[in-house]
């Protein structure tokens, strides 16, 4: 077999010492002549521990010199010269084939993401055994030696068997296979083989089909960030196959290697599909990215690709970042993470760009609905400019030096974009980011600059220009504090998105929420008509900012209102507006936390929250600000039960800011309420119904979505008709990931601790509850709980099982500590990334009946059990809670009494209550004992 190379191989190479294994290999094939078997175990045994050993060794590398892609080459190269060496043992030694026809030939190929030279610890391995016609029993004897071996080494194999004209014909009709054959590397056998293949795949497939790969390409990328969450700014990002990952740098590539036939990434520069400086970047962020991965893989373990919030902080420590005041490690290397995955997008507009100039994919628009509208590809001058142009329905400059002559076209080449719906040309942005040192002092103190500014981001699709002024740098750098916070994530489990991103979407939702007909938003589409016309332009730009000052050691409220008090008067604000818009961002959560965590039905809370917004207008324009700032953390965060305690939040505290005026009072919305519930159930008893609606107190008409209150009611009654004392009803809802189990059982001091040991004990975290008594002595529950499966009906057991442990202790039947303690012991090892400092407030000022308890800290499964069980201890009465979490923080709030029903005052009794709660959120999942 003339023909038969050994590919690459360097006997003296430092990565696998193939010479020495080799060796051992003949002296084992000696050892078991005869002995087919025992040689394959044998030759599978040492070949493993050679493996693991180099991985060790790669891996120690990796640590010490960071360099994911040298880890990444070297451990493809050890894994090339193991499947050399299998080669080798199975032709020499198992099937050798003394006088070889044309037919015992084979070469063996990688494919694939192995086909590139690249290999991560933990990755798949694709390999293409050619044969040059049908499958041989020599071929199939030594393919099968091959991937045996690679099997019992614990190898996961993707293999395929081809002739030639098999690959060519599957790759014609697969754009799997065809992707998988242009990453082809040959490894070992027969070259000519794989030279014909390269020749004719060349010729009978890639030839005239440019454009249909680029397209399936770019719709495959479409797909995947689709399934993944179209946002490269996820906070807990897929590294492989997330917006801006190695996926994308990859498809780039596959791209680049179709329509331009390049081998290498640096020919790219010489087809001038990228400058220098790009092709830098593109080196920069592919390295970056293989040692995230690389890191990844060997401390997961497993081929684990998602940088989930337990794997962050090891990952950041491990590539070398430290904390500065304000950012912990793992958020300046999460921010690294995230300016990556922007200049990979960047990347990929040019490229796309290059091959639209081409005619190899269509140009797009701003807006995709007037795609169809446009004419053909002709260049025209932009309407109400000469400096900039429309070339093939997208903003471009007329000149080279259209930003030297004018630095303010900086910002009105993106007001244009948004004024005449256009998209923006790749080169155009190249020349925006090449000049951002113009935009100095002069042109932000520049009126026309800001006024421009100020039109974008109070026109249509402002989301979407805003974002490319981000991308390419212009926001930042216009307004500098935004600059700061630029791919900042926010180490918890509540923010989906990066601080940029999140204020970004926030804007696109007040767009929505002015825009009004969305049933989300009904109480602030309804405030954003009544609010004064000139405070349209406050609340956008209060939106754009309330988190600017995010990363900073000062509190960002505090910090964010410093900021706007500076920022406003420049963009044309007066000194009175510029104060409201602080004011705003001062106080932006404060509606959140009043209407989640404080009983809204005790007059001192709605005092209090008075106070605060001062005037009906300021309030208007702090409920819209909290629904845009909700709805933008991320998707089923915002709900209706918080729409709902927002709408009676404003509604309860209306009249005490007018004076006793309310445009709609307290009387007149329970009669509306319970008249929409009359319409809703026409078909009960007149007398019937009558009698339901006198059995629910006051807050409950306020509180409770219209949907939910008919949902209850049939329930209440479906299970009074049946007799049950106890009662469990099992829901989903989809949008928030939660199952809701609503109780109906009679009331009881016990009855809210019962429930949350009956949930912890199932696994079961509360995220929030909605606790409500009835007049005749009854307890309506809805306790929601992080779903476990992803099925209903598993879920649906899981619910029953939850139900029929609350009416075992209530029985008597079970004694919850210590089924609760078997459970905590397994703890959630995702929280255990997170540190919240403990806190305990105790006081009497937000309310004149109770004393109101808030408790901070760390979720974990079992603690509103272990807090509910620790109150009744200490001898107090729980009237009301307010359950929440946001994210990885447990956020409960209980109004309290003591055994006669008086409030806390005691400094010493107080004391003891903080000291005793902050001693149970400090351990770690330690069980409380149930009071006698």
């Amino acid at each position: 077999m003339d023909n038969v190379v050994k590919e690459g191989r360097s006997e003296a190479d430092d990565r696998f010492e193939t010479a020495r294994v080799t060796a051992a290999v003949d002296a084992l094939a000696e050892k078991h002549a005869g002995r087919e078997d025992t040689f394959r175990s044998a030759l599978a045994q040492l070949l493993k521990a050679e493996m693991i050993a180099a991985r060790a060794t790669a891996q120690a590398i990796l640590l010490k010199d960071r360099n994911g892609r040298r880890c990444a080459e070297r451990l493809c190269f050890m894994q090339d010269e193991i499947i050399r060496i299998l080669y080798d043992a199975a032709t020499r030694h198992l099937y050798r084939s003394h006088v070889p026809s044309g037919e015992e030939r084979m070469a063996v190929v990688a494919t694939g993401g192995y086909g590139r030279g690249l290999m991560a610890p933990e990755s798949d391995i694709d390999l293409l055994f050619i044969l040059p016609y049908k499958q041989t029993a020599w071929g199939e004897q030594v393919a099968e030696a091959i991937l045996y071996c690679l099997w019992d080494m614990g190898l996961k194999v993707g293999h395929a068997t081809r002739s030639v004209d098999e690959s060519i014909r599957q790759a014609r009709g697969d754009m799997t296979i065809r992707t998988a054959v242009l990453e082809t590397r040959f490894l070992t056998g027969d070259k000519p083989l794989y030279d014909e293949l390269v020749a004719r795949f060349d010729k009978e497939v890639v030839q005239g089909t440019a454009a249909e790969f680029v397209t399936a390409k770019l719709a495959e990328r479409e797909e995947r960030h689709r399934r993944g969450g179209q946002s490269r700014y996820l906070v807990e990002p897929n590294v492989k196959d997330g917006k801006g990952g190695l996926r994308d740098l990859h498809t780039l590539f596959w791209i680049a290697k179709y329509v331009y036939r390049v081998r290498e990434t640096n020919e790219l520069v010489e087809r001038g599909v990228f400058d220098a400086q790009e092709y830098r970047t593109f080196r920069r962020c592919a390295d970056f990215l293989w040692s995230v991965r690389c890191n990844l893989h060997f401390f997961a373990g497993r081929a684990e690709e998602r940088l989930s919030f337990d794997m962050q902080r090891e990952i950041a420590v491990r590539l070398g970042y430290t904390s500065h005041p304000g950012l912990q490690d793992v958020e300046r290397f999460m921010k690294h993470y995230f300016l990556v995955a922007k200049d990979v997008g960047d990347l990929t507009a040019i490229l796309c760009a290059k091959l639209e100039d081409e005619n190899a994919k269509p140009a797009p628009v701003l807006s995709r609905m007037v795609a169809k509208l446009r004419p053909g590809t002709n260049r025209r001058r932009v309407p109400g400019s000469d400096d900039f142009i429309i070339d093939h329905n997208r903003i471009n400059l007329a000149a080279p030096d259209v930003f030297k002559h004018d630095p303010v076209n900086l910002i009105r080449i993106f007001r244009l974009a948004q004024k005449n719906d256009l998209a923006f040309h790749p080169d155009a942005m190249r020349m925006v980011t090449r000049s951002l040192k113009l935009i100095n002092t002069q042109l932000r103190e520049n009126p026309e600059a800001n006024r421009l500014f100020m039109e974008i981001l109070t026109s249509a699709n402002a989301e979407t220009v805003l974002r490319r002024m981000n991308e390419t740098g212009v926001l930042g750098r216009f307004i500098r504090a935004f600059g700061r916070i630029v791919s900042m994530m926010q180490f918890n489990m509540y923010h989906h998105y990066t601080v940029d991103e999140h204020l970004i979407r926030c804007v696109g939702w007040l767009q929505e929420i002015e825009r009004g007909g969305n049933d989300e938003f009904t109480l602030a589409s309804d405030l954003f008509r009544k609010i004064r016309p000139e405070h349209r332009a406050v609340i956008y730009i209060t939106t754009l900012l309330h988190d600017i000052a995010k990363g900073q050691p000062e509190d960002h409220s505090v910090a964010g209102a410093k900021v706007a008090r500076r920022l406003c008067p420049r963009l044309g604000f007066s000194a009175a507006d510029s104060e409201l818009i602080s004011w705003l961002i001062e106080e932006h959560l404060t509606m959140s936390t009043v209407a989640q965590s404080r009983d809204l039905s005790d007059r001192k809370t709605i005092e209090n929250f008075a106070a605060v917004v001062q005037s009906v207008e300021q309030m208007k324009l702090l409920t819209i600000l909290t629904t845009a700032d909700i709805r933008g953390v991320g998707p089923g965060v915002w709900n209706g039960w918080k729409a709902q305690l927002l709408r009676t939040l404003y509604y309860e505290t209306e009249p005490v800011l007018t004076g006793g005026f309310s445009e709609v009072n307290r009387a007149q919305r329970i009669a509306v309420a319970q008249s929409e519930f009359r319409a809703s159930l026409t078909e009960w008893p007149e007398q019937e119904l009558s009698a339901y609606i006198g059995r629910h107190y006051p807050a409950y008409w306020l509180k409770v979505d219209l949907q939910r209150k008919i949902r209850q009611a049939h329930f209440i009654r479906a299970s009074e008709q049946a007799g049950h004392k106890l009662a469990v009803n099992v829901g989903f809802d989809e949008a928030r990931g939660v199952t809701e189990l609503t109780i109906l059982a009679t009331d009881h001091p016990w009855l809210l601790s019962i429930i949350a040991g009956a949930c912890a004990s199932a696994g079961a975290n509360i995220v929030d509850a909605q606790i409500y008594t009835t007049t005749d002595g009854r307890a309506i529950d809805t306790i929601a709980i992080s779903r476990e499966y992803d099925r209903d009906e598993d879920e649906g057991r899981r619910a029953t099982r939850i139900g029929e442990m609350i009416e075992q202790v209530l029985e008597g039947k079970l004694r919850l500590p210590e089924v609760v303690a078997r459970r905590a012991a397994k703890g959630n090892g995702k929280m255990r990334a997170f540190v919240v400092e403990p806190e305990v407030t105790i006081n009497n000022q937000w309310s004149d009946r109770y004393t109101v308890i808030e408790v901070s800290g760390l979720d974990r499964p079992g603690l509103l059990y272990e807090l509910t069980t620790a109150i009744s201890k200490l001898n107090l009465n729980i009237a009301s809670a307010h359950v929440a979490t946001f994210g990885e923080r447990a956020r409960d709030v209980f109004y309290v009494t003591d055994l006669l029903g008086a409030q806390i005052n005691a400094p010493t009794r107080q004391a003891a209550i903080k000291s005793a709660l902050l001693h149970l959120l400090s351990q770690e999942a330690k069980v409380a004992q149930p009071a006698a």
